[in-house]
């Protein structure tokens, strides 16, 4: 059986698309997990001037919020490494679950800068907060699911030490192309369906990651 170190990270990239792109569109033109973009523009809105918005000031304190919060969980079950996956990836779908609710009830694009558009928004970093934890204590060495950047560095790189037949420059450079790549495309694949989505479905689009949230938690083997 597959180990969730090789198919948890690609599946987590698509749902991390989706949601980061849902999220930029229905709730303010929020980052759910780009961090570095909500801090961007926090520095941009405060030197130049224009509103800035409630969820836009509470997104990076929330997200370490989140992070401690499920630091505190993983220590109240006293589960480590792969034992935690499955725990973590409950609440990773009962959060997101919520966004899919307060969505449904109150469509956020209505009024993007509105109390419930925020109390959403904070929900939707509260579940990208929960997969980077999930990662970094489930799945030691996993690439972000999130942040393409540094994925897609490491992708050409790896790609042209493949192709060189020379000396690589970097060890590893055959396993972490496969892994990063994934990933890139993953990513890119998940915001092109959460974009169609919101197209076809309103509103009622979250109910996509939370499927894909809720496959994570049923499918046999997770966390081992």
């Amino acid at each position: 059986m597959i180990s969730s170190d090789d198919w948890l990270p690609p599946f987590l990239s698509v749902i991390a698309g989706i949601v980061e792109v849902m999220g930029y569109l229905t709730l303010g033109n929020l980052f759910t997990a780009h961090i570095t973009g909500n801090l961007v523009t926090i520095a941009a809105l405060l030197v130049r001037g224009g509103p800035l918005s409630l969820a836009q000031i509470l997104a990076v304190p929330v997200f370490m919020v989140a992070l401690a919060a499920m630091w505190l969980i993983a220590e109240a079950t006293r589960r480590r490494g792969p034992a935690l996956v499955r725990p973590l990836l409950l609440v990773h779908f009962a959060l997101l679950s919520g966004v899919l609710i307060c969505s449904a009830i109150s469509d956020p694009v209505a009024h993007p800068q509105g109390r419930v558009a925020s109390f959403t928004a904070m929900i939707a970093v509260c579940a990208m907060a929960c997969q980077f934890a999930l990662l970094r204590l489930g799945v030691p060495g996993a690439p972000s699911t999130a942040v393409m950047t540094g994925n897609l560095t490491n992708s050409v790189l790896s790609l042209l030490d493949t192709l060189s037949g020379k000396h690589p420059l970097t060890e590893g450079a055959d396993e972490r192309l496969k892994k990063t790549s994934k990933l890139v495309v993953g990513f890119f694949a998940g915001c092109v369906l959460g974009a169609a989505a919101l197209s076809l479905m309103g509103p009622w689009a979250w109910s996509l990651p939370v499927v894909l949230a809720g496959a994570a938690v049923a499918r046999p083997g997770t966390g081992e």
